[in-house]
């Protein structure tokens, strides 16, 4: 076995083949990259000196070099990655949003990692290489950070959610009004369905709560702006692939163009975020909400 500074080192079951534990390599002992190694673990964030045994396994997310003067030894830390030409070493999708997530609060690294019970070297690496931190990590990670696991998880993200297990035992229960109202508050994307001259479509849209309902902003003769005088239906969710959970709401009522001045004026200055879709809609259209309905899947014994 060898390995570099900055490979994850991979401690499977020898059973199942899932991992039981994963870490960095920080520190090398041996000039040719063989063992032992200290490893900094993923899930406490400390260093031990380890000897792998055959289920562990050494993955390399790239190559990069020591400093000047060689590997480093114990108590050195954490190697600057030297990174390969063309780009080769560059942060993965957890990285780009565990960066992310960090700066939108503000959040300098080091506070990232006391709050997430973790080393700050680690964090470093997580956010500028590819990688796969342990479930416990990311768990941590989102909990610090204010976001969710899903939220966290990098790669096939042109694929629509629910790609994750399904849980073994269930719970689908239904949400009151006060519960489907707290969830459509904390949303800002999603799906008007209606009846067009071409027939039925759903369309995504960035939308506001409103007291009576809900409201959102499209450009006048466009496929959503066919919803003014219409019984509609909007519909939002939040899908947890790690956790096999989710839910969704669903609001049934009419829709009417918002035409007076000081109205519009109000929901422009107090809109939480602009339409993804770019400028030119200043057509709002609101949603009076005859029926508000909502699911949760949980696990059964959550």
């Amino acid at each position: 076995m060898q390995a570099h500074l900055g490979d994850r080192l991979i401690v499977e079951s020898p059973v199942t083949g899932f991992t039981r534990r994963d870490g960095e390599i920080v520190g090398l002992h041996h000039d040719d990259g063989t063992p032992p190694y200290d490893v900094r673990w993923s899930d406490t964030g400390e260093v031990t000196l380890l000897f792998p045994g055959p289920d562990a396994h050494v993955q390399h997310p790239c190559h990069e070099k020591a400093p000047p003067g060689g590997p480093a030894r114990p108590g050195e830390g954490f190697a600057a990655p030297v990174r390969p030409a063309g780009g080769a070493c560059r942060a993965g999708d957890v990285g780009r949003r565990l960066a992310a997530a960090r700066e939108r609060l503000g959040l300098s690294i080091e506070e990232t990692a006391r709050l997430a019970r973790m080393s700050p070297q680690y964090l470093s690496y997580l956010e500028h290489h590819p990688a796969e931190p342990s479930l416990a990590a990311l768990m941590r990670l989102a909990d610090a950070l204010g976001t969710t696991l899903i939220e966290l998880q990098g790669g096939d993200q042109e694929l629509p959610p629910g790609q994750g297990h399904a849980l073994l035992h269930p719970r689908l229960r239904d949400l009151d009004q006060d519960e489907c109202r707290s969830l459509l508050s904390t949303h800002g994307v999603g799906r008007v369905a209606l009846t067009t001259p071409d027939g039925p479509v759903v369309l995504p849209v960035n939308y506001e709560v409103v007291q009576d309902g809900l409201v959102f902003r499209t450009a006048p003769g466009t496929a959503p702006a066919a919803a003014v005088g219409a019984e509609v239906a909007f519909e939002v969710d939040h899908v947890d692939d790690v956790m096999g959970q989710g839910w969704s709401v669903l609001v049934v009522g009419r829709a009417e163009d918002v035409t007076d001045p000081g109205t519009v004026r109000r929901l422009e200055e107090h809109a939480r975020s602009d339409p993804w879709a770019g400028e030119g809609r200043t057509l709002w259209i609101h949603i009076r909400a005859a029926r508000m309905t909502g699911r949760r899947i949980t696990a059964a014994d959550g």
